[in-house]
């Protein structure tokens, strides 16, 4: 009996080990190939949201790394309360796509996708790929126009469609950074993205 409560307690703690580095971010974020590489599931979860919604795979990753650098529970800083007391968050942004809890509710409502997560990496790519393909709806933006359809991401769309980033020199500034890292993965990964599909039978 003994023996067997320590090999339960040493599988459940190999259990958190894995569920741990499984949510690392990857090593090297600068190199789609090497992101892909080191997450073994990644490129196939990206690539089933780029069929879904029509976004592109460096698009969708770039518009996630701006968001949360790839961390999977991301929040929003706290306020501080006479300067010291840590007070509420400044916003119920969370996960990987630093989604707010109604536009995530919204998301689950019209994608069908009801038991998604926000700190699960596939939810949170299939989630990029519906924003930026209702940007593409409601605010006419090409779905690889990285710069436009981050502004959006970041607005709102009806901030967009008012064109309310366009007082906001650091918005513009970050989204040409999301537009930057796009073209930097779309020069990237046709270098490994055919060993990255896999057989010409595969689903994905």
């Amino acid at each position: 009996m003994h023996i067997k409560t320590i090999l339960v307690g040493l599988l459940v703690i190999s259990g958190f080990l894995l569920g741990g580095c499984a949510n690392v971010p990857p090593a090297k974020p600068n190199n789609i190939c090497d992101i892909f590489d080191d997450k073994s599931d990644w490129y196939k979860y990206a690539r089933k949201s780029e069929k879904r919604w029509g976004s592109t795979i460096p698009v969708m990753m770039a518009i996630m790394y701006q968001e949360s650098q790839f961390v999977h529970n991301a929040r929003t800083k706290r306020t501080k309360i006479l300067w010291v007391i840590p007070g509420p968050r400044k916003s119920s942004a969370f996960g990987y796509a630093q989604v707010k809890n109604e536009t995530w509710y919204e998301y689950q409502k019209s994608s069908g996708n009801n038991w998604s997560r926000r700190d699960r990496y596939q939810d949170a790519v299939d989630f990029i790929g519906w924003y930026n393909a209702q940007s593409q709806k409601r605010s006419k933006i090409r779905l690889n126009d990285a710069y436009n359809l981050y502004l959006a991401y970041h607005e709102g769309h009806g901030g967009f469609n008012r064109g309310t980033y366009k007082k906001k020199t650091w918005l513009r500034n970050t989204a040409q950074q999301v537009a930057n890292r796009a073209a930097m993965y779309s020069r990237q990964l046709p270098q490994c993205e055919g060993r990255l599909k896999g057989p010409w039978w595969w689903p994905f």
